[in-house]
């Protein structure tokens, strides 16, 4: 676990100076049972702004207008809503994206392309966009920079999720507080090259624009991009963050201590923040760090923990609280990295299961110990270089099965959403 660089403090995204938020209820993926599912996070001074967004090549409406928006100015609010992703919605889920924004605009008094979009939920469904619409001059209305509205901010993003996912530290740079607040959603559907999630950060410091976009993808890659529960990546996964300067100071120098202060701030909010999809991941019963040491290449490090992390064969394993290591080496063995199977160790935390490719000496009830437990550490030393490669992950469970063939049926949602 990566060390606080400052303190944690209350409030996620209200944390900063400058922001608000608030949300509100309109049924979108229920109209029978409507719950928070409609958000908004507004900076009340110009800010600057980036992103991050999905690799995947069949990209939601909100992505598309949000990365827009982003290229042609300064975005200065976020708005998401839960239970339907607007993904594969053609033409008219662009079209509803964008009036969204521009109602949301007219309300703050600021341009359309100020406004990024996010939506989670359902793949395939148009937006109720007449419910949607009707409640947004409501939802500008109700800002506030209180923890209470930074919570249920929290809570209106959440899909599958047991619980709202909020950090926010101070760190002090030149002698005066700077604040970073996030909040995240995510649940299942989540791989390596991001992971089915929603993210949303905001800081009071001000930065330059290309510092802010590498400190954001830095930071996506070592945290957001090292997590795995089932091995499946959305349409809609987005990483927004902004920067008002509210507080008074200003980091100019890219490479300075400042500069790397701040890094590592970010990085310790969206680590924690990884840290807390994978726990909360859909019927998951195990937090698994997964170290890759001494492999001949940042890249084969990388290889074997992909492979390693997203094996079903695994993951059942570790529902069963079975310390099969011959499942972790065959994984490492199709992983296409470099490596010598007479080197391979491998351990359940300090036991040595696996040594030199072959059985080790730890006792089966030493391992069986181990991976009966709800966290533990899997560490693969390769032992063929300097390079290492971590990652979250976690089992796979048969509930797991159950909850996405009945609760995600898509003829469900279709009945939820036109009631």
């Amino acid at each position: 676990m990566l060390e606080n660089p400052g303190k944690s403090i209350e409030g996620g995204v209200c944390a900063p100076s400058g922001y608000q938020a608030h949300a509100v209820e309109c049924g979108i993926k229920d109209v029978n049972n409507p719950r928070l599912d409609l958000g908004l996070i507004y900076s009340t001074e110009p800010a600057c702004s980036v992103g991050v967004f999905t690799t995947n090549r069949i990209k939601a409406a909100p992505v598309k207008v949000s990365q827009n928006h982003l290229k042609a100015t300064e975005v200065q609010a976020f708005l998401s809503n839960s239970g339907n992703a607007n993904a594969c919605t053609g033409a008219d889920g662009v079209q509803d994206a964008k009036s969204c924004a521009k109602i949301v605009a007219k309300e703050l008094g600021i341009n359309m392309r100020q406004v990024a979009i996010c939506s989670t939920g359902v793949i395939g469904l148009p937006l109720p966009i007449e419910r949607m619409e009707a409640k947004l001059p409501e939802l500008v209305a109700g800002l506030t920079s209180t923890n209470a509205q930074a919570d249920i901010f929290a809570k209106s993003i959440m899909t599958s999720d047991t619980r709202q996912k909020e950090v926010a530290i101070e760190i002090e740079i030149d002698g005066k507080p700077v604040r970073i607040g996030a909040c995240a959603k995510g649940a299942g559907m989540i791989k390596p090259s991001m992971a089915t999630m929603l993210c949303f950060v905001t800081t009071d410091v001000k930065l330059p624009k290309e510092s802010l976009q590498k400190a954001v993808l830095e930071a996506t890659e070592q945290t957001f991009n090292r997590i795995s529960i089932d091995g499946d990546m959305s349409t809609n996964d987005t990483v927004l963050l902004m920067a008002n300067g509210a507080s008074g100071v200003e980091i100019k120098r890219r490479n300075g201590k400042d500069c790397k202060l701040f890094n590592a701030g970010l990085r310790y909010v969206l680590d924690q923040l990884a840290r807390e999809i994978v726990l909360d991941g859909e019927k998951v019963t195990k937090f698994v760090t997964l170290e890759v040491k001494n492999a001949s290449s940042y890249l084969n490090a990388k290889k074997v923990a992909e492979a390693v992390a997203n094996s079903p064969l695994v993951k059942c394993a570790w529902n069963g609280d079975d310390p099969n290591w011959g499942r972790v080496i065959h994984a490492v063995g199709y992983s296409r990295a470099s490596l010598q199977e007479e080197l391979i160790d491998i351990y359940w935390e300090k036991e040595l299961a696996c040594k030199g490719g072959k059985l080790g000496p730890a006792s089966i009830a030493k391992l069986r110990e181990v991976a009966s437990k709800r966290a533990f550490t899997l560490t693969i030393d390769l032992n063929m270089g300097e390079s290492d490669y971590t990652m979250y992950t976690s089992d796979l469970s048969p509930e797991y099965v159950d909850y996405n063939r009945s609760e995600y049926s898509y003829w469900k949602a279709v009945e939820r959403n036109q009631g």
